[in-house]
């Protein structure tokens, strides 16, 4: 038995040689044409690599003897007529060297150029090249003579210009695709030539100069199949659909065209016209991005039974979702997102049977969920985000046991998320966020075993989270890899994780949780951890943190109460890109296992109760750093004695982004050190004690455009030496012991729009290179020693100033005109200087002034940025603060974009208030206590309906009180005492039911809340002298003072002495004087004799 074996494989080996013989027989070889296989290597010598390819993509081209067969090339393929070889394909697309197109959209192989060679290959139908980088760009003419091609691709190959009418001379033509290249042709009447053509793509195509489209369109065969026009910039037009041959414009239907799509153009609501004549046949249509606008057609749908794909997203689509849709029995995928469609019809979606996908995402859809959805078993992805849907979530959406994508985000739902979603076996995507939904997750959630993200942050979730206890009562532990339901109201400790060793994101941030869990510590994957902004109260060490060697991003902020006990010599499994534990509890000590960490971006431990020394070693920044925030510690000594071993660089490189640094509210003190500011965005250095500035004197500060040294104990002069830094936009040093004059080198600083020097003791005048900041938005210098006339420059140069303060100074003079041309000016701070003068009419014409704030709750930043005329505010700027006079204390102001203000109060200012003052009716402060003001309180000055407060105190203003002023509803303090006022205080609510010191020292004042009554002629019932009286007793900034009535008896004496002394002393003087008086005498008597006998005369007649 075993002798024979070797006689049946000796049988078996002989039999396959004989059926290879005979196989070989059958099918001659196909040998390749001569002619046609140097063409190709004519072909080859102008393509290469590209240069970002290694592999020699056509190394199977080449003349060697094992590589002369050329049928056996890649790419190429031939035909065998009777042992005759011609090359009949030639494809050197993606997929034939093993790429997707879709995975490579942009990508190319090889480049060079079309060669001529393709003429001599006759027999030619198949040629592909697309996805090759042609440099030369044009379509060659000879393609046209290629009669033999019924298939051609040419697209993503660079090609530019014109399409050659040549090309219609490829009559056997029936694959086209030009797409995705810059072409650009003036006529498209050679597409009509093609009388073969069932596929044309044009995708990509700019025919904005073929105005032809049209007509050429109308002439494609009544065969065609597929029609792609997107993205093609075509020339408005109507189309027109009509049987009548006088028609200009007429498009012939055909019965087999099933594709088409014209998305990506500016069209016209006619074009439905069109489509509507292929409703036998039409399979796929694509009318999405054409800016269609008015209602979706409610007839021509009914009759498209075929249409299997249907996209009319972004558009401005209105009104309801059409009855007729619901026609669409074959439809599988709809995309309708991106209208401004607002509802649905009842029976919209009622014989939607076989769709897939459905898409009405970012619309302004409202009402209720319809029911139908939940009878549509076959859906795989349905969409609803970002509309207006209210109601509970319909239970029957669990019939959807296909499901995998459900987006039910960003509407107004309400009630508790269905039981019945656990029923949704297939569900791998749910999101339920940002609605209202209330009550505990149930736990059928945990039962869908393909969930893979669950998102259900910002609603009002409550109770406590429930995980699957064991890996055999729930499933989705196996698969879940995302999960979000920060923002509610969930509480308890953290549930157990061990049985969900997927997860790679979780994000539990501003909840109510109270506890941690040591199960943490088993998700291996998880690179995403948020549990800010809860109430936990418990610690944390590193048993939690041990087996998170994927964790990237911690976040553990804003939990007051957790502490963070980790050994000092504990070195973790992770490398942490984003540190986030400010307000937590992590000292006294300062960290020590952040050292480990090598390549973190941001890095908050802000408000963490550390009372340490700032380690050396945090000072090797990574060139990944992008925010070190070390603020709101004890933390102390100097840092002037630093030298980092790693520096940031100190050169500007485009596309970089460079770090922010805050020490601010801490204990530092000495120097600041050159190496703090090198490399760096922003230096927030506030509220310490540091002492010197002149190390800033260093091409280091070159980077930084955000620097804040203020509350600090800076002293001596300011440096000099501010032209090297050209980025620097915020600069603040307020609120420290500087003096000296201003620097000259401020005027260098090219992009300065916050300079804050407030509240130092910096002296003599402005300096005048401050005039070509033009790009100045706040300018502060109050609360110094600063002298001189305030310069006019500031009105004529720093035209964009927001706020300019220059309160508390030793200016004088008149208030420049020229500080009227500050149109975009919300805050005017001229008091407490020695000002006289006129306040100036023109005041009125500060616009910004005049704007009412449409939205109390706006940011100072989007305030500013709003006004007219500005350039981008600073992103840092909602951090300033203002000193300003507010109810009569000096306050610090955060976000002060809608305070509008003038105060020029403690001044030497004269005259009356100007009336154009009124016409500023955004004002929320006006301030001119204080000076020698007087007439009247403007009539008009109820206009200021904006107004929270009005100091008019303390000046000499008479009249009576502008009943206007009552309705200014919004005032919440005023104060008019120490003038002249007289007259009732008007009689309503507004300004009666104030306290009797907003109109003290006003003696001819009287009723409520006075205690002086008013007699039925509106007089007070006390004597004038007595009020006159009391009136200069509380006012001891009245112009009528005890020096006045001596200076009036000096003049009296000194003008009546000088006048008699002279006619006593000088006889002819004395002659002439009384030769007047005579003379006066006798002309009135001449003229009154002459009027008297005229009246007589006249009453006689």
């Amino acid at each position: 038995m075993s002798s024979s074996v070797p006689h049946v494989v000796v049988l078996c080996v002989l039999l396959l040689y004989c059926l290879s013989v005979n196989a070989g027989v059958a099918e001659p070889k196909i040998r390749c044409n001569e002619a046609e296989r140097q063409a190709l290597i004519k072909i080859k010598h102008h393509l290469a690599n590209d240069e970002s390819v290694e592999e020699n993509m056509l190394s199977s081209w080449g003349e060697e003897e094992d590589k002369r067969e050329c049928c056996e090339w890649i790419g190429i393929q031939c035909s065998n007529h009777s042992g005759h070889a011609h090359v009949t394909k030639l494809d050197l697309s993606l997929p034939t060297f093993g790429h997707s197109n879709a995975e490579y959209p942009e990508y190319h192989l090889l480049r060079g150029n079309i060669s001529s060679s393709l003429f001599n290959l006759k027999y030619l139908n198949h040629l592909d090249l697309s996805h090759i980088f042609f440099d030369d760009n044009v379509i060659p003419t000879f393609l046209g003579s290629l009669t033999k091609l019924r298939y051609l691709n040419l697209s993503s190959t660079s090609l530019v210009g014109e399409i050659p009418p040549h090309i219609g001379n490829l009559s056997s033509l029936e694959y086209l695709d030009l797409s995705n290249n810059l072409l650009k042709p003036k006529s498209l009447n050679w597409v009509s030539h093609l009388s073969s053509l069932r596929v044309l793509d044009l995708s990509g195509t700019n025919m904005s100069l073929a105005n032809d489209w049209v007509h050429a369109v109308v002439n494609l065969p009544h065969f065609m199949t597929n029609l792609i026009l997107s993205d093609c910039n075509l020339p408005a037009a109507d189309v027109v659909v009509s049987s009548s041959p006088s028609q200009s414009l007429v498009i012939n239907s055909s019965k087999f065209l099933s594709v088409l799509d014209v998305s990506e153009n500016h069209l016209s609501q006619s074009i439905f016209q069109w489509v509507f004549k292929y409703n036998t046949s039409l399979v796929h249509l694509d009318l999405s991005f054409c800016q269609l606008e008015g209602s979706i057609p409610t007839k021509g749908f009914e009759n498209m039974a075929s249409l299997a794909y249907l996209d009319l997203s972004v558009n401005f689509f209105q009104g309801i979702i059409p009855e007729s849709f619901g026609e669409l029995i074959s439809l599988k995928d709809l995309h309708l997102n991106y209208n401004d469609l607002d509802g649905f019809h009842p029976k919209s979606f009622t014989n939607m049977t076989a769709i897939t996908y459905l898409d009405l995402s970012e619309n302004q859809l409202n009402g209720y969920i319809p029911e139908a959805f939940g009878s549509m078993i076959a859906l795989t992805h349905l969409d609803l985000t970002e509309n207006h849907l209210i109601g509970i979530i319909p239970k029957s959406l669990g019939n959807l046991i296909s499901l995998k994508y459900l987006d039910l985000s960003s509407n107004q739902l309400n009630g508790s998320i269905p039981e019945s979603f656990g029923n949704m076996i297939a569900l791998r995507n749910l999101d339920i966020a940002n609605n209202e939904l209330k009550g505990e997750i149930p736990r059928s959630i945990w039962r869908i075993c393909e969930l893979q993200t669950f998102g259900a942050y910002n609603n009002s979730l409550s109770g406590q989270l429930h995980l699957a206890e064991s890996p055999s009562k729930e499933c989705a532990n196996f698969s879940l890899e995302e999960l979000d339901l920060a923002e509610n109201h969930i509480m308890g400790s953290l549930p157990n994780f061990t049985f969900y060793p997927s997860l790679t994101s979780l994000s539990l941030y501003s909840n109510q949780f109270s506890g941690l869990s040591k199960s943490m510590s088993q998700l291996s994957h998880l690179k995403f951890l948020s549990l800010s902004e809860n109430s936990i109260n418990d610690v944390l060490s590193e048993a939690h943190l041990s087996n998170l060697i994927s964790l990237s991003t911690l976040d553990l902020s804003t939990n007051p109460n957790l502490v963070l006990r980790i050994a000092a010599d504990w070195i973790p499994p992770f490398q942490l890109s984003y540190i986030h534990l400010g307000s937590c509890t992590l000292g006294p000590s300062f960290p020590k296992w952040l050292q480990t960490q090598d390549y973190y971006s941001v890095l908050d431990i802000s408000n963490s109760r550390i009372s340490d020394s700032i380690p050396d070693w945090l000072f090797n920044f990574s060139s990944s750093l992008t925010l070190l925030d070390l603020s709101n510690n004890n933390l102390r000594g100097s840092l002037y004695g630093i030298k980092p071993s790693v520096n940031l660089s100190t050169e500007y490189e485009y596309g970089t982004t460079y770090p922010d640094i805050d020490l601010s509210s801490n204990e530092l003190e000495g120097p600041i050190p050159s190496f703090l500011v090198q490399g760096i965005s922003s230096l927030n250095l506030f509220n310490n004690s540091f002492s010197q500035l002149n190390s800033l004197c260093e091409p280091s500060l070159l980077l930084v455009r955000y620097l804040d040294v203020s509350h600090n104990q800076l002293s001596g002069e300011l440096p000099d030496c501010w032209s090297k830094a050209f980025y620097l936009r915020i600069l603040i040093l307020a609120n420290n012991k500087l003096s000296g004059k201003i620097p000259f080198s401020f005027g260098f600083l090219s992009n300065i729009q916050v300079l804050q020097l407030r509240n130092n003791n910096l002296s003599d005048e402005l300096p005048l290179s401050l005039k070509n900041r033009t790009e100045l938005l706040v300018f502060d210098i109050g609360e110094n020693k600063l002298s001189g006339p305030i310069p006019s420059w500031i009105g004529t140069s720093l035209t964009n100033l927001l706020i300019l303060s220059v309160r508390s100074n030793r200016f004088n003079g008149t208030i420049p005109l020229q500080l009227c041309n500050l149109v975009n000016l919300q805050l005017l701070d001229l008091s407490s200087n020695h000002l006289s003068g006129q306040i100036p009419n023109c005041l009125g014409n500060i616009a910004a002034m005049k704007e009412l704030n449409q939205n109390e709750h706006v940011s100072a930043e989007d305030a500013y940025s709003s006004s007219k005329g500005l350039q981008e505010v600073p992103s840092d700027f909602n951090r300033e603060k203002l000193a300003l006079v507010w109810k009569g204390v000096i306050s610090e102001f955060k976000n002060v974009g809608l305070l509008k203000s003038i105060d020029l109060s403690s001044n030497k200012l004269i005259g009356e208030i100007p009336r154009d003052i009124t016409e500023l009716v955004g004002l929320i402060s006006l301030n001119l206590s204080r000076n020698n003001l007087s007439g009247h309180i403007p009539q008009q000055i109820g206009h200021l309906k904006s107004l929270d407060v009005l100091d008019l105190s303390k000046n000499n203003f008479f009249g009576q009180i502008p009943p206007s002023l009552s309705q200014v509803d919004r005032l919440n303090t005023l104060d008019l005492s120490s003038n002249n006022l007289c007259g009732e205080i008007p009689t309503t609510t507004q300004l009666q039911s104030r306290d009797a010191a907003a109109y003290m020292g006003n003696p001819l004042l009287c009723g409520i809340p006075l205690p002086i009554n008013c007699s039925d002629d509106k007089v007070p019932t006390t004597s004038n002298n007595e009020a006159m009286e009391n009136h200069n007793d509380n006012d001891d900034d009245e112009f009528i003072t005890k020096g006045f009535y001596i200076s009036l008896a000096l003049g009296v004496m000194v003008g009546f002495w000088g006048f008699c002394g002279t006619l006593i002393f000088n006889k002819s003087l004395r002659y002439a004087y009384f030769k007047l008086l005579n003379d006066v005498e006798d002309w009135a008597h001449v003229t009154a004799a002459i009027q008297k006998k005229k009246l007589l005369q006249m009453f006689r007649s």
